[in-house]
């Protein structure tokens, strides 16, 4: 796998990805100062979060318990206070090539990838809970670049299906899949870096680590795991008022993290052997399951996307495409579904905004696809 040219694999340094998140706390401004911050602080490439809240909230939305305790009321309120647009998305890819670093973006819909594809990105992300949205996923394997899925919160067969959806990503080797905890800080108990042995046993792909611990040694021992892509938030200040600045380093702490995953990665064998069997005795390995932990139960379902109603539905309709668009929380009918559902008959009316439960949906219409 190469991304920016660089190639990505066993043996290599590991790429090292700052990810801005929210912590640019919905200014552009300090979305670039992120930028200058993360390449001074040696990152491989940056990472920004695209998503518009009215086109992935729905009515039905609600916080994670991590972002009510940093402090927030209403989750589509949130969001818009924590967007960028396309022009601040744009000025982030230019200062990230400027700086001599990759720009990567994680779409959160399917709708914005023409958006994304517009732009310069030298690779796409998935977040973790959308490991089931089948359409966003097919589109930005479409776009041609390398693509990164994040698998938090994710049973091990969730991930093997994605990876059939990505056929042709893996095909043309730029394919990636991140072991990850969805817990924001996730407590070193519950850092298991062992999943990666799960997602390698299983998968031949390249395999990394979404971090999301508090530590700086974190990396460098996913990397003596086999790790070749480390994800890590960077934040101007871990102290401010945000759902993810607590989850993140600042710039210094970033330095000394991406050091010391690269220095893991130039050992020698023997010693990169004893690293990798400290890993192993250390808390934060677990097990070498990859499994969905209790502290990812509650992002699992409010960060997961579902069919939802895009008008007001009545019972007795046929589904058409464009009734439907797909919105969190992950509480009604999966997007692996969006192909099945189509054609089908409505039991009963369905608010606008609103997910689509199996109830809802009542026979199967003749020729529907499957």
């Amino acid at each position: 796998m190469r991304v920016c040219g660089r190639e990505i694999g066993a043996g290599r340094p590991p790429l090292v990805i700052a990810e801005l998140g929210v912590n640019h706390d919905g200014s552009a401004e300090r979305a670039l100062a992120l930028v200058d911050a993360a390449a001074g602080a040696g990152a491989d490439a940056v990472k920004v979060q695209w998503f518009e809240a009215e086109r992935l909230m729905s009515r039905a939305s609600r916080l994670a318990g991590y972002q009510r305790e940093a402090g927030e009321r209403d989750p589509v309120e949130m969001l818009r206070r924590l967007e960028l647009g396309a022009d601040a998305m744009a000025a982030v890819v230019d200062r990230a090539h400027a700086r001599g670093v990759a720009a990567i973006v994680t779409v959160f819909s399917a709708a914005l990838v023409p958006g994304a594809v517009s732009l310069a990105w030298d690779a796409y992300k998935t977040a973790s809970p959308d490991i089931i949205h089948r359409p966003l996923l097919e589109a930005l394997c479409a776009a041609g670049k390398p693509l990164i899925v994040s698998t938090g919160a994710a049973e091990l067969q969730e991930v093997l299906r994605a990876s059939l959806w990505l056929e042709d990503a893996r095909r043309e080797g730029r394919l990636a899949f991140l072991q990850c905890v969805s817990s924001y800080p996730a407590a070193d108990e519950d850092a298991a870096l062992g999943g990666m042995a799960a997602l390698s046993g299983a998968l031949d792909l390249p395999i990394g680590y979404s971090d999301h611990t508090a530590g700086i040694d974190t990396g460098e021992l996913a990397v003596s795991l086999g790790a070749v892509i480390l994800e890590k938030h960077v934040t101007h200040s871990r102290a401010a008022a945000g759902p993810d600045h607590a989850a993140s380093l600042e710039p210094a702490g970033f330095a000394e993290y991406a050091r010391r995953a690269r220095a893991a990665a130039g050992l020698g064998s023997t010693a990169r052997a004893a690293l990798a069997e400290r890993a192993r005795r250390d808390r934060r390995f677990g097990t070498d399951q990859k499994v969905v932990l209790p502290c990812e139960r509650d992002v699992r379902h409010v960060s997961r996307q579902s069919i939802v109603a895009a008008r007001a539905l009545r019972s007795g309709e046929s589904l058409r495409a464009e009734d439907l668009t797909v919105k969190r929380p992950g509480t009604g009918l999966p997007p692996f579904r969006m192909r099945s559902v189509i054609g089908r008959t409505l039991a009963r009316d369905v608010e606008r905004d609103m997910p689509l439960q199996e109830a809802d949906v009542a026979t199967q219409a003749s020729g529907a696809a499957a």
